[in-house]
């Protein structure tokens, strides 16, 4: 960069070319940029097609329907994201007092946690049925399977709802047609079902696939 030979357009490019000068960020602030694109937008994505793939093989009507019409497949994300949301909780600090209702007043600086997975797996909000794979219930969009109601957060909710869900979406719509294009796949004997969280939710012990290709078959 000194030397005015380094590439500015990047995302590590615009960081670092905002670092230099009085007033720009820290070598400290551009490596927790840096560790913060990664997890927001690599390892979230990456957790949404694992677990995907492992619904995919446990159920096989839904990996051939989304193979025969794509939009089958906003249904199988949504119903992964309920299933298995990369954040399990959705924390929030409270800037100012805010009052909620008559009763119930937040003090400023208070820290607010929703548990993501345990609403996205409430009974009285999903149906008795709330722990099995059913696409379906996103046939007629995300408003109609919450009710109107805000149950449903795998992206946060609100103002400061995440900006990158559409591109995440996409690009894990677009990884999946690649795959199902091409390979039918199943879960190996190996695999052992224990969703794990580190940051996000993953399988603890991976997710070995078999695949086949479609020609073979």
């Amino acid at each position: 960069m000194e030397a005015g030979e380094a590439p500015k357009n990047d995302l590590l490019g615009i960081l670092l070319e905002s670092n230099s000068g009085d007033h720009g960020m820290s070598t400290k602030d551009v490596i927790e940029e840096c560790r913060l694109f990664n997890f927001a937008g690599q390892e979230t994505t990456a957790d949404l097609l694992v677990w995907t793939m492992i619904m995919l093989s446990l159920h096989k009507k839904w990996q051939d329907q989304a193979r025969q019409e794509i939009l089958q497949m906003s249904m199988i994300l949504n119903e992964v994201l309920r299933l298995y949301p990369p954040g399990i909780l959705l924390g929030r600090t409270i800037e100012k007092e805010t009052k909620l209702d008559e009763e119930v007043t937040l003090p400023g600086g208070a820290q607010v946690v929703i548990p993501t997975l345990m609403v996205h797996r409430d009974p009285k909000l999903w149906g008795e049925d709330v722990n099995e794979f059913k696409p379906e219930r996103f046939a007629d969009g995300i408003s109609k399977a919450t009710k109107n109601q805000v149950s449903f957060l795998p992206f946060g909710w609100g103002p400061r709802f995440c900006p990158g869900q559409n591109f995440a979406l996409m690009e894990a719509k677009m990884a999946l047609v690649l795959i199902l294009r091409r390979f039918s796949f199943e879960l190996s004997p190996t695999y052992t079902h224990a969703p794990h969280t580190v940051l996000t939710l993953h399988p603890q012990f991976g997710a070995p696939l078999i695949f086949h290709t479609l020609q073979d078959q």
